[in-house]
């Protein structure tokens, strides 16, 4: 089964569409660098590129492996970047291949399609694949002496499995996912996602630029004017980064006394996570698209799929160990409203940074002495546009 050419590191030899004057600025140390240039936030074509190089080219989040390619369905049609990708499951075994028939290259499935037949038959000419990738066969082809079956499998691609999400690799050219995933391992396996159970999902459609929702979640410089409600419950100037490797950026936040999580009222309604901080909250970033908030009772996620340059579709889930849900009435909406709340009010300053960010008034500013996150966020995504790989 053909596999693709991992030889090229992501974005290597193809830089952003972005002036090289402008970007300098971000470049710069921590204390003397600026934010990104209007352009990486509003150029469509800066955007274009991005779906190829931030996300075809790296690991990214698909959601949840228990949610993927489940019960009747055999194979789903998704588009990761800007590069159609098919799943399949054989034998309770996620795999995934470009969703490209080997004959004349129409997609096998629509994105956000699935199917619960038993072979994958291209919809143009009706050649036909196995779930595991292999031709099974090709129309009016028999006849043909040169044609062996065995050389038109379809073109596998790199998937794998992380604390219970599911991060594929669209191009195949990212680096192994260790590397990718760096030190972040450390600090959420003692959180042991994969056996959380999903207490709930909200759904959110931003005009605002993936990159603003990222940075935004990377400061709480902005936090005493616009949560009250976090800041009651957390210290607000406690924010403790880390600079690790791996394609990531984060750290943590200390809850105010007598706080058990992060809920309106500081109170938890469910049940410690075992081996974890009591008085902390932590927040990464695993580039490009998965957001993590660990607290000592639940996780929390924030899934990015960019739209436009200005539009960002974000999937939020809560999840919480096995034991808070074997107790009589938990109720997981403790967790939930505190944090709808919260990120509508993120939301709409988010939308606010893309419309500010429209002006052909707007300068790249500064970073405030506690942006340093902000800093490791916009540093890897400068790197990137001039063609290193996320780390």
């Amino acid at each position: 089964m053909m596999t693709p050419d991992t030889t090229t590191a992501a974005g290597a030899g193809t830089p952003a569409p972005i002036d090289a004057a402008a970007l300098a600025g971000a470049l710069q140390p921590f204390g003397r660098s600026t934010m990104l240039p209007a352009s990486a936030y509003t150029d469509p074509a800066v955007f274009e590129w991005e779906r190829r190089r931030a996300f075809a080219d790296t690991w990214v989040c698909l959601g949840r492996d228990d949610e993927l390619v489940r019960g009747d369905v055999t194979h789903q049609g998704v588009t990761v970047g800007d590069v159609p990708v098919l799943l399949t499951r054989v034998d309770g075994a996620l795999a995934a291949f470009a969703n490209t028939c080997r004959h004349r290259g129409h997609e096998l499935l629509a994105d956000g399609c699935t199917s619960s037949a038993r072979a994958i038959t291209c919809p143009y000419h009706a050649w036909r694949y196995g779930l595991d990738g292999a031709l099974l066969s090709a129309p009016r082809m028999r006849d043909v002496d040169s044609f062996d079956p065995a050389n038109h499998a379809l073109v596998r691609v790199p998937v794998a499995h992380w604390h219970g999400w599911v991060m594929i690799n669209a191009s195949g050219r990212g680096a192994p996912l260790p590397h990718h995933v760096g030190d972040l391992d450390a600090l959420v396996a003692p959180y042991d996602p994969a056996n959380l159970r999903l207490g709930g999902r909200h759904e959110y459609v931003l005009r605002a630029n993936w990159k603003v929702v990222a940075e935004n979640y990377h400061e709480c410089y902005h936090c005493p004017r616009i949560h009250p409600e976090l800041c009651a419950v957390s210290v607000a100037d406690s924010g403790d980064n880390w600079d690790r490797p791996g394609a990531w950026v984060g750290g943590s936040m200390v809850l105010k006394d007598g706080n058990e999580t992060m809920s309106l009222d500081g109170r938890s309604r469910g049940v410690p996570i075992d081996g974890v901080a009591r008085d902390k909250v932590l927040y990464v970033g695993l580039f490009p698209n998965l957001l993590l908030s660990l607290h000592p009772d639940y996780v929390m996620t924030h899934r990015m799929v960019p739209v436009a340059s200005d539009q960002t579709w974000i999937e939020c889930s809560w999840y919480f160990p096995t034991e808070a849900w074997d107790r009589d009435g938990f109720d997981p909406n403790y967790a939930i409203e505190f944090w709808d709340l919260t990120n509508r009010q993120d939301w709409a300053a988010c939308e606010s940074v893309q419309r500010g960010l429209t002006s052909p008034h707007f300068r790249a500013g500064p970073l405030a002495p506690n942006e340093d996150a902000v800093h490791q966020w916009i540093t890897m995504v400068g790197r990137l546009y001039q063609g290193d790989t996320p780390h």
